[in-house]
């Protein structure tokens, strides 16, 4: 079972910015794809970002494009997700999942991605 760990949540103001942080425990984490996705409140779960295994390729959705950077370190084996720009819509539970990809693509479905962390709550007030 590959673990994976959110952080870096918090509570910030219209127009600032937050970068939340993703550890997994996948020993090949280099070679992993990798997602955000979020879930606000009476919503359901929506793609985010996404990150091919290779970090050669991304994928945001229209609301955070722009504003949102999808990065990874492998020698940490962490991916970030760099959020500027902030808007109180926003505002969610953001969750960090992973997969051994089998194409070279960004995977933006959430059923793609069979682990998952615990989520992290992003709070922007207006």
């Amino acid at each position: 079972q590959v673990q994976v760990a959110e952080s870096g949540g918090g509570l910030v103001q219209t127009g600032g910015s937050l970068r939340l942080s993703c550890v997994v425990s996948a020993h090949t984490f280099a070679v992993y794809a990798m997602g955000w996705f979020r879930q606000g409140p009476g919503k359901e779960r929506e793609f985010v970002a996404a990150l091919n295994w290779n970090g050669a390729r991304t994928s945001y959705a229209d609301t955070v494009k722009g504003r949102f950077t999808i990065s990874k370190d492998n020698a940490r084996n962490t991916v970030f997700l760099q959020m500027d720009s902030l808007k109180p819509e926003d505002t969610a539970i953001y969750y960090c999942a992973a997969v051994l990809p089998r194409t070279p693509y960004a995977l933006v479905e959430a059923t793609e991605y069979p682990s998952w962390g615990q989520g992290t709550q992003v709070t922007v007030s207006s």
